[in-house]
């Protein structure tokens, strides 16, 4: 519950704020929702597993973020980030789509 209060509180305060991307950033924001809705949805399918455990949760959260970064700015950094911006969005969406098809499958026993 405190996590989805969280994500309201947080969803709100960007929609009233409006902050500003640097732009150097900008490449890797896109990286970054994709890699923490990885984590939401592997989160939200272990608690419908009955095996969530917060402590995995904020570290895989963190991880998947940091890690999908530092990919992309390593290929940035060897002239292929374009690749490797596709490739990690390819992989974590193939990761979300696996987890929304388990929590359909949980829900709808279907």
């Amino acid at each position: 519950m405190i996590a989805a209060l969280g994500l309201l509180l947080g969803v709100l305060a960007g929609l009233f704020f409006a902050p500003d991307v640097p732009v150097g950033l900008e490449r890797y924001l896109p990286i970054a929702v994709v890699a923490a809705l990885d984590a939401v949805f592997g989160g939200l399918r272990a608690l419908l597993d009955g095996i969530f455990d917060d402590k995995v949760f904020v570290v895989s959260f963190i991880s998947n973020v940091v890690i999908a970064a530092a990919i992309v700015f390593l290929g940035d950094q060897l002239g292929v980030g374009q690749q490797l911006s596709t490739g990690v969005i390819v992989v974590l969406g193939i990761r979300i789509f696996s987890n929304v098809a388990a929590i359909r499958r949980h829900l709808f026993h279907a």
